[in-house]
């Protein structure tokens, strides 16, 4: 819909000039007749004085930014005289969806045109749908007016006959002679009015049930089109926000949604109201006969349609989080479609939340007595609905709740407390229709993680994801399956992975085969073996991956946040690999000039990322072998960037497969220091590899570093450089270590220059 509009017609002036623009006469212009520009002409300011007057009534707050935006259309479209012919051929190629122009501007095998031709025979059917409703209202709105000019005729008629049964009643009174000369006249007429009232209670008796029988299609179309909006419409709207939660696109705007709901207010309304016509008209003239019956199941057919439309349409416009976290704020927002529609905004009803368990929600589904039953206390929970007149909608906006304590439920197994589900219940009631009608709805939020400390947060984000990513409509709360298809779950890692690094750059089928070599402990590079196998959410979070103490799922977060917080632009660029292991790795080296180097993520340690290079092999001449750097974690980048780190390492030359480092880093690189200042001189940290390290002897060349303090775990450093103990190195030819007894030269650094410096600058003030 964004392309459809963007460059061609502003979304918002379809919207607000909808009624308008649907009623002109588009299609009665020749676009290949250049002199039928003056109608183009006159069409478009036409256009323009409505949406001029459409801004120009904007009050109110909500209508201030609305105002000025509307009046900004309006000044642009001013100025496209010349291309008043392209503006109509764009407004009627929008109104009516025209397939030939809608092929022409997108290819109908790509999947967007094909997307937009299913969603513009979509939405012709419901119009078309809602079309043929307004006509059989109408109709049966012009039968029941009609019934009640004939049954008014009629109860006029009967009088008639009342009149002269009592006019033949007092001939008693006349003598016989009098009696004998007007009676045949009176008992004429009676015969008459009587063989016309019994032939019109017949006729009467037909518009009833033929009105009724109308009444009887209107509904099934009705329930018909309702199922559509609500069951089809709505729900799928319900799952692109539920997959929204894992970084899926945004589920959309409600407008369409909601407008589609009021007209089924609206056209539901009046039938109902045609009923309960038809049923006065009943009581008021009784005639024997199955209408009644029919009456009353109408009326209770309308009824149950209604509630169904106000029920559903109580929804919950913005989900609170999915994880939440005790003593925490959150907001929510509650909308009621066809609040609007139905005045429900005349006497605004106030919105209580409320967290309940799993248990609590499947019982209140059942209708069992779930009253004042809750899992905790939620604060600022109460918030009445407030009208936004610009825009029709009822909404209540819950801004400042906190959950100030939970209980928790006996767990299951296995179960963590990570694993528990709690929603948030969104509970309202009010009358519609001066009172005919009271309601009472109901709606539940998307399943809630509770945790007590962000250190719960990554394994409840997996709770969550599962639930959001296999949950299938109607499900009964909160049943998911317990395995999945390994495609299934690619699918829903890579939607997470992109919203989290915010990169379009997704994971490819070669990054997807490394995650199935490592979920599955397997060593096939074949996609293909992978596709009708299953993943159970045990391996997915609950067992740990072989011969590591965390879990499939915990790696691969620990992946996103590391890429999210510190490689995002590198990511982007293509220049981190990843998902590639250590043999790997080896293996793409090898057959590259030394100094060719590749980044890949660490196996061994949540969120790291280590460097692997080739070279030549210090203590054998002639041979090369692959090296593998301590990875890198969040702590290392929030001290000192990759592409310093990387800039730092002067036999790092040529990012795998060939590019050189500084044309893929440089403009990551952090800039020079500046020269001291009021004598002071500041330090700088800098990386070093102490087996490719080529020493500078002559201080001079390095001003900035110098000599620090002797420490423990390192020789005393060089104006030049760090070097650790001989017989100690950071790395093994093999690339593994010893993590309990080897460490990361830069950290000393930097450990170092965090200590006080007395001493350490003679002849200075300190």
């Amino acid at each position: 819909m964004q392309s459809l509009y963007g460059q061609h017609f502003p979304i918002e002036v379809r919207h607000y000039l909808s009624q308008w623009i649907e009623g002109q006469l588009w299609d009665a212009i020749d676009l290949e007749n250049p002199q039928e520009e003056i109608k183009a002409k006159r069409l478009l300011d036409s256009l323009i004085q409505e949406l001029q007057k459409k801004a120009e009534h904007q009050v109110g707050e909500d209508g201030f930014l609305l105002k000025i935006k509307l009046g900004h259309y309006a000044s642009q479209l001013k100025v496209l005289p010349v291309l008043c012919l392209c503006m109509q051929f764009c407004i009627q190629y929008i109104v009516y969806g025209d397939k030939a122009i809608t092929q022409n501007s997108y290819n109908s095998s790509s999947p967007v045109g094909g997307l937009m031709d299913s969603m513009s025979q979509k939405y012709h059917q419901i119009n078309q749908a809602f079309e043929e409703l307004r006509i059989l209202t109408q109709d049966t709105e012009n039968d029941l007016r009609k019934l009640q000019h004939n049954q008014e005729y009629f109860i006029i008629q009967y009088q008639e006959s009342l009149r002269i049964q009592a006019q033949l009643s007092s001939l008693a009174t006349l003598p016989p002679a009098d009696r004998q000369l007007r009676e045949p006249s009176l008992l004429s007429k009676r015969a008459t009015v009587e063989a016309w009232l019994t032939r019109e209670a017949n006729t009467l008796q037909k518009y009833r049930l033929g009105l009724a029988e109308k009444h009887q299609k209107t509904l099934a179309l009705l329930r018909k089109q309702q199922t559509v909006i609500l069951d089809d419409e709505l729900i799928q709207w319900k799952r692109r926000q539920q997959l929204a939660g894992n970084g899926g696109p945004p589920e959309g705007g409600l407008d369409i949604l909601q407008s589609w709901c009021e007209k089924l207010a609206e056209t539901i309304w009046q039938n109902r109201q045609q009923i309960r016509r038809a049923e006065h008209l009943r009581q008021q003239l009784p005639i024997p006969g199955p209408i009644e019956e029919l009456l009353t199941e109408l009326n209770s057919t309308i009824t149950d349609i209604i509630s169904a439309l106000v029920t559903s349409t109580f929804i919950i416009e913005k989900q609170p989080p999915q994880v939440l976290k005790t003593q925490t704020k959150f907001a929510a927002t509650v909308r009621l479609l066809v609040g609007g529609k139905l005045n429900v905004h005349m006497n605004p009803p106030q919105v209580k939340a409320t967290i309940i368990s799993e248990q609590q929600a499947k019982a209140l589904l059942k209708n069992e007595n779930t009253r004042n039953d809750s899992s905790g206390e939620i604060l600022n929970n109460n918030c009445v609905m407030e009208y936004h007149q610009t825009t029709g909608t009822l909404s209540a906006h819950f801004r400042n709740m906190s959950l100030k304590r939970i209980r928790r439920s006996d767990r299951r197994g296995a179960e963590s407390v990570t694993e528990e589900k709690f929603t948030i219940l969104f509970e309202s009631q009010f009358s519609v229709g001066g009172n005919e009608l009271v309601f009472q709805v109901k709606t539940l939020s998307l399943p809630v993680v509770v945790i007590v400390h962000g250190s719960q947060d990554n394994n409840a984000t997996a709770t969550v994801l599962w639930d959001n990513a296999f949950a299938e409509p109607g499900r009964v709360p909160f049943i998911v399956p317990d395995k999945v298809l390994w495609p299934q779950l690619c699918e829903a890692l890579n939607m997470k992975y992109k919203a989290e690094v915010q990169s379009n750059r997704g994971l490819s089928e070669e990054n997807l085969v490394f995650l199935a070599q490592k979920a599955f402990s397997s060593s096939s590079v074949n996609p293909e073996d992978y596709r009708n196998m299953t993943m159970t959410w045990s391996q997915f979070n609950r067992e740990s991956l072989p011969g590591r103490n965390f879990t499939f799922w915990q790696w691969f977060d620990g992946v996103m946040e590391l890429t999210k917080k510190h490689l995002k632009p590198h990511w982007n660029d293509g220049a981190i690999l990843g998902f590639v292991n250590k043999q790997q790795a080896q293996d793409m080296l090898m057959s590259k000039p030394n100094g060719t180097f590749l980044l890949r993520f660490s196996d061994s340690e949540i969120g790291g990322i280590t460097i692997a290079w080739v070279a030549e092999n210090p203590n054998k001449a002639g041979e090369r072998m692959v090296w593998n750097l301590m990875p890198y974690t969040t702590k290392d980048f929030s001290i000192r960037s990759l592409a310093d780190r990387i800039s730092d390492l002067n036999h790092l030359l040529f990012l795998y497969p060939d590019r050189p480092k500084d044309e893929v880093f440089s403009k990551y690189y952090t800039p020079p220091l500046s020269k001291a200042v009021d004598g002071y001189v500041k330090p700088q940290i800098k990386q070093v590899v102490p087996e490719f390290a080529t020493p500078n002897p002559d201080p001079a060349a390095n001003p900035t570093y110098m000599d620090h303090a002797a420490s423990p775990a390192v020789n005393q450093p060089h104006a030049y450089g760090l070097y650790p103990p001989i017989g100690d190195p950071m790395l093994d030819a093999d690339g593994d270590f010893d993590l309990d007894d080897t460490m990361d030269v830069a950290r000393h650094v930097e450990e170092l220059l965090r200590r006080p410096m007395e001493g350490q600058w003679s002849g200075q003030q300190s």
